[in-house]
């Protein structure tokens, strides 16, 4: 098996193992889920085969975003490597904060899904390289849809995934009809939260950039998220984001899911089954786009290093070794980042979402609309985004556990966005 990997090693790095010489320490900041932390256990034969020591520090999606971000933006050296997504590659490339990534041929770059490529690149340089890409869809136990007599259809009604969801729901037996997100922040239950808003004919901001969250769409979809979710979703839904439903899933509490098109690789119930996400009326931007994806801060000392560690992490080796690798196999392989992946018949055997999660990918609309005049589906690509996300997800949040009503809310949430695009002179 070290064989096997060392060769798939040095294809990917277009080195011999007699690089090990030149060791080195890299410390790579990452989010804590599933993908990464079996990364973690994975990379040990690149340790191995080159002699770079790698110092993991895996933290909470909204916990790693502060750091991160804090620290690149201020170049505080903290971390040779660090994931971001969609929303930070392109501004922080086009700020200096990154270094643009170069890799040779046999990377295959054309390999990569257009929409991560383009997602994650300003003027068609790429910043940073994805680790797994995703959109979202629903997941639903079919076993239960079958029992009660209910079908979820692909980009079905609101109305009729909450009559699904009030089917299924029997929490005395430990069954909630629906878990959605509902901890706060831009990237939690934001993400979800947009991809409701967009649906219902809502957008964060018109053509002017002023925010346009006390409007009908926003009250009619907040309304419906607060009802749908306090009256058919577990207790505490306000704490919970994917690796917290992903959790109760696998325990057998949830109905339906409506998430990371990713969360399907780590689904251990029997019955699930897939179907694009639902909408109000308007489908463009129901479904989100992300990758985590892996840069290099702009300025570090182990820059060649830390790339060459990316082009192994996101190469088609990579893939291949976690494939063979004797704890995982194909099932456990990233996804949405490489069309070859869907190519392996192997794969295909193991990998029941394949068709779903490539359809919800190909569909995902990111470009400015005239509904919504901005890059980005699940997040409106401008540095000012994050603070603004970030103090509405904690009205959501609010609502969402009835601490306010959802009028008071959003009225919050809109005084508090128009402060901070006026302030950055948008107005």
């Amino acid at each position: 098996m070290k064989s096997l990997r060392n060769t798939a090693l040095n294809l990917a790095l277009g080195v011999a193992g007699a690089s090990s010489a030149f060791a080195t320490d890299l410390t790579i900041a990452i989010v804590n889920n599933g993908h990464m932390i079996n990364m973690q256990k994975v990379a040990e034969a690149y340790t191995a085969d080159t002699g770079v020591n790698l110092n993991w520090v895996s933290l909470e999606e909204g916990v790693l975003r502060e750091q991160v971000t804090s620290d690149t933006a201020t170049g505080g050296g903290q971390y040779d490597i660090i994931n971001i997504g969609m929303q930070e590659a392109p501004i922080w490339g086009a700020a200096g904060w990154i270094e643009a990534l170069n890799f040779g041929a046999d990377y295959d770059i054309d390999d990569m899904l257009p929409a991560m490529r383009n997602g994650l690149s300003h003027e068609g340089t790429l910043y940073a390289a994805p680790f797994y890409g995703e959109s979202s869809m629903v997941m639903y136990r079919k076993d239960l849809t079958d029992a009660v007599g209910v079908t979820v259809r692909d980009n079905d009604s609101w109305a009729n995934i909450k009559g699904a969801a009030m089917a299924m729901h029997d929490p005395d037996n430990g069954v909630y009809g629906a878990c959605l997100r509902g901890k706060p922040g831009w990237g939690d239950n934001m993400a979800f939260i947009t991809t409701m808003v967009n649906s219902f004919g809502g957008a964060w901001f018109d053509a002017d950039m002023r925010p346009t969250i006390d409007s009908a769409a926003w009250h009619e979809a907040i309304n419906f998220y607060v009802d749908l979710l306090g009256n058919y979703g577990p207790p505490g839904s306000e704490g919970n984001s994917f690796n917290e439903i992903l959790a109760l899933y696998n325990e057998g509490k949830c109905g339906m899911w409506i998430d990371a098109t990713i969360a399907a690789s780590f689904l251990e119930v029997d019955g699930v089954a897939y179907a694009q996400s639902p909408n109000a009326g308007n489908p463009v931007g129901a479904n989100w786009l992300w990758a985590w994806a892996m840069a290099v801060p702009a300025g570090s000392p182990n820059a060649e290093e830390s790339m060459k560690f990316i082009e192994w992490a996101t190469s088609k080796a990579y893939i291949k070794a976690v494939a063979d690798h004797p704890d995982f196999g194909w099932g456990s392989v990233p996804t949405g980042t490489r069309a070859s992946t869907y190519a392996y018949s192997e794969f295909q055997a193991v990998a029941g979402f394949a068709a779903a999660e490539m359809a919800a990918i190909e569909s995902a609309a990111p470009a400015a609309t005239e509904l919504k005049p901005y890059v980005g589906v699940q997040f409106a690509a401008i540095p000012e985004f994050p603070e603004v996300g970030s103090a509405v997800a904690q009205e959501m949040a609010a609502a969402l556990s009835g601490a306010k009503s959802v009028s008071d809310a959003l009225e919050a949430s809109q005084a508090a966005a128009d402060a901070i695009m006026s302030e950055a002179g948008y107005y």
